[in-house]
């Protein structure tokens, strides 16, 4: 591989910012480049755009008060 081309790791860590489209003009190239390349990562990628769909979906009405709770209590102490 050389220094241009796009590693696995990479692309899962700025896979948020492709999503996004603001992952920079050079890098979202390098990273279609992988997927041309790669079937693991073109099915993760495929994988993440199903989950962010899927929560796109989520509102109060769809979770239970035992789920609602359980998300809040896992959030209540995180720092970005």
């Amino acid at each position: 591989m050389n220094e241009n081309e796009m590693a696995c790791r990479e692309l899962v860590e700025v896979i948020t910012a492709y999503l996004e489209g603001t992952l920079p003009a050079a890098d979202r190239c390098r990273f279609d480049a992988h997927l041309a390349e790669c079937a693991h990562c073109t099915e993760y990628l495929a994988q993440m755009r199903d989950t962010v769909d899927r929560l796109g979906k989520l509102d109060d009405s769809t979770l239970s008060p035992e789920t609602r709770q359980g998300i809040i209590a896992a959030f209540r102490d995180w720092r970005p």
